[in-house]
């Protein structure tokens, strides 16, 4: 059988959803992984929206806070990754993509979606980065986006959180970034645009990525 070429893979196409709720939207990508892990990469599609108040945690388990002390509900989920908060005032984005039919390895993918947040905040003049061995992008000390990602099958899902406008103390109940780290906003540094123009913005970066692979 002869190996698909990434050049010749379409962009996904982008999907804003507005506010929606967590759970749903996991199923939702699990659905999509299925269909994609089926029929390949034209099935893929690039999810975003803003979630209601929740608590996620992945698969090495919650920090050291029982449930019932957070102020939000706790989904556990099948994604890498350690405790955060989601809601209003973040962008979520949520890429469902055939990593195989790409010829992308997970690292790499990592990389690719970090660099597209850092792209994005640097549009706006906001200076981020990553810090060795902590995952998500950085300004200075403060987390400004969080990722997690889970790929079976050779397909990927969940992604990225990106802090817009967001009330600090929802993270208060957990140890989202480290000792002696903390979390920050694009409106801590400026005036953003509303969430949805965000999104294209971020899914167009993206897609640049993508496309510029081998």
């Amino acid at each position: 059988m002869t190996q698909s070429d990434p050049h010749d893979i379409q962009a996904p196409a982008l999907s804003w959803l507005g506010r929606m709720q967590h759970h749903v939207m996991w199923q939702r990508m699990q659905q999509q992984a299925g269909l994609i892990a089926a029929h390949g990469a034209a099935s893929e599609i690039v999810w975003s929206c803003e979630h209601d108040p929740v608590y996620t945690t992945g698969r090495r388990g919650i920090d050291n806070r029982r449930m019932a002390e957070l102020p939000a509900p706790l989904i556990v989920t099948d994604r890498g990754g350690e405790t955060t908060f989601h809601g209003p005032g973040q962008v979520m984005l949520y890429p469902v993509l055939s990593l195989r039919a790409r010829h992308l390895g997970v690292r790499d993918y990592v990389c690719l979606l970090e660099q597209s947040c850092i792209d994005l905040l640097d549009v706006h003049d906001i200076k981020a980065g990553r810090r060795d061995g902590l995952p998500g992008v950085w300004v200075d000390r403060a987390k400004v986006a969080a990722i997690g990602l889970r790929v079976s099958q050779g397909v990927v899902w969940h992604g990225m959180a990106l802090n817009v406008r967001i009330d600090p103390q929802w993270f208060a109940a957990i140890n989202a970034c480290g000792a002696g780290l903390g979390v920050c906003s694009m409106h801590d540094f400026i005036e953003p645009l509303p969430l949805a123009e965000l999104a294209n913005e971020w899914y167009a970066l993206l897609c640049t990525r993508l496309a510029a692979v081998h």
